[in-house]
């Protein structure tokens, strides 16, 4: 089976995750470290200088509880997303990344929007609504695992809080929703198994030898593959030997 077929675990799946994670972490002990605030590179909506929060605003958190409540459900959804979607994961993160951006900067009340929620948001966002339209029984599941975990952040894409930028999440939640219908044709091909490939033939099948016409377990092997058959006996017990060649088949 290709690799593009399958879900394959390699280290980019916890390790750009992780990098990710700790690259904020390391912004947010700068900012104690140095006694700096780095508000002011939050995205400012409609104003064009705020136009380099949409990159610079993932990174910044307001203080460590902001910062722990995003770091795990970023590394949650993330690995998620690399390990599922592997051949599309930079495309989705990179993009919802920017777009989550620049709509909580169309929309977004006059202040300084800071943290990575917004992107939290896409990237649930995303793995629920593409694991619906695949119809592959592993991303539905993954849906509703996202569901289970994270569905109780729906309710903060409304102005329920204040000091929350809800404007980001509804971002993100939007770009998500998008994303998942752009990419709805990408989806992961189930594996197919021998007897579900064009070319199987049952007669040719070891497996299937076993078992007469009308679906009885044949116990001995055919006639053909035995090459030789040696018995041994020890006492009360009788051995049986039975030597075939193996096949190529067999040796790949």
């Amino acid at each position: 089976m290709k690799q593009d077929e399958s879900f394959v675990f390699s280290t980019r799946v916890v390790g750009y995750p992780i990098l990710f994670v700790l690259l904020i972490w390391l912004v947010f002990w700068f900012e104690v470290r140095f006694n700096v605030n780095l508000n002011i590179y939050g995205v400012r909506p409609r104003e064009i200088i705020g136009l380099r929060g949409i990159l610079f605003s993932p990174f910044i958190h307001g203080d460590l509880k902001h910062l722990f409540n995003n770091s795990v459900p970023l590394l949650v959804l993330s690995m998620s997303l690399f390990y599922f979607y592997r051949r599309i994961s930079w495309q989705v993160l990179l993009i919802g990344l920017v777009v989550t951006g620049l709509l909580t900067w169309i929309i977004g009340r006059p202040s300084n929007h800071i943290g990575a929620s917004g992107v939290i948001y896409m990237l649930a966002a995303f793995l629920f609504f593409k694991g619906v339209f695949s119809g592959y029984f592993r991303l539905i599941a993954l849906s509703l695992i996202v569901v289970f975990l994270y569905g109780g952040m729906l309710w903060y894409v409304a102005p329920i809080e204040p000091g929350i930028s809800w404007e980001g999440h509804l971002s993100g939640l939007i770009t998500g929703f998008g994303l998942s219908l752009a990419y709805r044709k990408n989806i992961a091909k189930k594996p197919k198994y021998e007897w579900e490939k064009p070319d199987y033939n049952a007669e040719n099948d070891r497996f299937m030898q076993h078992f007469d016409e009308n679906g009885n377990f044949i116990e001995q092997l055919p006639e053909d593959d035995i090459e030789e058959i040696e018995e041994e006996e020890t006492g009360n017990m009788r051995y049986k030997y039975f030597y075939r060649e193996t096949s190529k088949k067999d040796k790949e």
